[in-house]
């Protein structure tokens, strides 16, 4: 967690909460970490962590955002602000239908 909000402290976003939420709690086998924050200016973040060998598809751009569904049910909240951090590679179609889906990708993340 400590990298992570580093991180987002060098793209100028400082929280005053982030919670961390298991892959089971969501219903979800996957290997991902999932957070929740508020950053001082009040805006919630839903941020996925994703460290993969293989690509990342559009099929899993499916999955991940049925998982936000899932998270936003499970802490009964719409986030404003929706963040993947990847360091694995990227299909092009996977990025620009989350882009389209107002997420933020960010593949330079470790």
């Amino acid at each position: 967690m400590k990298e992570l909000t580093g991180y987002f402290t060098n793209k100028n976003v400082i929280f005053k909460e982030i919670k961390k939420t298991e892959p089971k709690e969501l219903g979800s086998r996957k290997k991902i970490e999932i957070y929740t924050a508020t950053s001082v200016k009040s805006e919630y973040y839903a941020i996925f962590v994703l460290d993969g060998k293989s690509r990342f598809l559009r099929k899993n751009a499916n999955d991940l955002m049925a998982m936000c569904e899932s998270l936003a049910s499970l802490v009964d909240h719409n986030f404003k602000k929706k963040e993947l951090l990847i360091s694995s590679p990227l299909c092009s179609k996977a990025k620009a239908y989350l882009k389209e889906n107002s997420w933020n990708v960010r593949v330079d993340y470790k």
